[in-house]
């Protein structure tokens, strides 16, 4: 099938309402999880999970370079031509087109044009951190594919990525890279205090609890952007902290239109305030900053020595 093409969008903070392309995101977050877990079975261990994590590029979405044998292999899905591009260090690069297709149908060409790259890497086939557990060899329900709406998607992630690579910038602890977390797809930045935190209970459906505890082993002041699902239908910018203070959810953020979540035990911001501010950037760097804040002073974090 021959690639896709689309228009970009003429603000940089395009409509991006999740009941128009739920069906869309459900399938597409499954390519990606099959795409993460070969990273996640080829790569080095690294600390909290961070060797299975994908990367906003130019293009999409990307496994970055990924050791194999005696050279390297990447996995990136291209939203300009709407494909996913394999490159490796000694072969031509193979395409899988993304259009309605089912995830079985999806799967069984990525693995099918891996084993032509004498690529082989066993993965557990079936997705985590969802409520149903359908194995990708047999899911053959999620099939939609909105070429616009996933350029959209991909037009808020790289803006995203940008202020949170900023917003990174100003801490010299211990910081995640910003990355996209394929189990519940978003694009996320962590920083550390420095310090152990309480043993986490582990709790994410279909996720081994020691995955769990192991990513929340220290103290963190987490900040990312989720486009929503079925029981918070609402793309959001979100921030909460491990272990979470009692007086965390009661102190002063900003902009104004940031809450807290009681049941969540998060602040959080919905994507269309900060679409439809006047400055998206600057309201968007102010509750990351205030949040962070909120989650380091009622901590006691050691402030002076963490940020720059």
């Amino acid at each position: 099938m021959k690639p896709t093409h689309v228009k970009s969008c003429h603000s940089p903070w395009p409509e991006l309402n999740y009941e128009s392309w739920k069906d869309t995101l459900k399938t597409l977050h499954m390519w990606t999880q099959i795409a993460g877990k070969i990273r996640l079975r080829s790569m080095p261990w690294q600390n909290h999970s961070w060797h299975t994590s994908l990367y906003v590029t130019p293009r999409g979405l990307s496994t970055s370079s990924i050791p194999y044998q005696n050279g390297l292999f990447e996995l990136e899905f291209d939203f300009h031509q709407h494909q996913l591009v394999i490159s490796t260090t000694y072969e031509s690069p193979k395409q899988v087109g993304l259009y309605p297709r089912s995830v079985a149908d999806f799967y069984r060409e990525l693995l099918d044009s891996l084993d032509q790259l004498a690529i082989r890497v066993p993965i557990h086939a079936a997705p985590n951190e969802v409520p149903e557990s359908i194995p990708f060899d047999q899911n053959e329900q999620d099939r939609s594919y909105d070429a616009q709406k996933v350029s959209d998607y991909w037009q808020v992630a790289v803006q995203t990525n940008n202020i949170f690579q900023q917003f990174r910038s100003g801490f010299i602890g211990k910081c995640s890279p910003v990355h996209f977390f394929w189990g519940a797809f978003d694009l996320a930045v962590t920083r550390f205090s420095g310090r152990p935190a309480p043993l986490h209970p582990g709790e994410a459906p279909n996720m081994p609890k020691e995955v769990m505890q192991e990513a929340y082993s220290h103290e963190v002041s987490s900040a990312g952007f989720w486009p929503g699902g079925d029981q918070f239908p609402q793309p959001a910018f979100y921030s909460y902290c491990y272990p979470t203070p009692p007086d965390f959810g009661q102190q002063k953020v900003e902009p104004s239109q940031a809450f807290f979540s009681e049941e969540m035990g998060e602040f959080f911001l919905l994507y269309d305030e900060v679409r439809k501010a006047a400055n998206p950037e600057t309201m968007l760097m102010k509750f990351l900053q205030t949040t962070y804040e909120a989650a380091a002073s009622t901590g006691k974090w050691d402030r002076k020595n963490l940020e720059r």
